[in-house]
């Protein structure tokens, strides 16, 4: 059993910033790439940001130069920093993991965190 805990969500001004954090545990031989997706209310699920085990990364354009995506591999976390917020960055926040188990290979998701950018 693989479980996904993410972490770091709430409430900030246009222009802040926040740092989300997901952490995997459970029968872990190997975790492949991990990402952050974002779901606006009526949106469809979208890509933020990936990273695979060997550190390529992938941004969706309208995140570059905003969010830093990072993992500790020691740790099975990924972090999502996210500044200069906008009001469109509103949505609930997944995280997603692609984990190799002991005769598996599955993907897996968080709850989702809420992320509100308000005045």
């Amino acid at each position: 059993q693989v479980q996904l805990v993410e972490s770091g969500g709430g409430l900030v001004q246009p222009g802040g910033s926040l740092k989300l954090s997901c952490a995997a545990s459970g029968s872990i031989f190997s975790i492949n790439a991990m990402g952050w997706y974002r779901q606006a209310p009526g949106m469809q699920r979208e890509l933020v940001a990936t990273i695979t085990s060997d550190g390529r990364i992938n941004y969706a354009g309208s995140v570059k130069g905003r969010f830093t995506i990072s993992r500790d591999n020691a740790k099975n976390t990924v972090y999502l920093q996210m500044n200069s917020l906008k009001p469109e960055d509103t949505a609930v926040y997944y995280c997603n993991a692609d984990i190799t188990g002991w005769g598996t290979r599955d993907d897996y998701w968080g709850q989702g965190t809420q992320v509100t950018v308000s005045s």
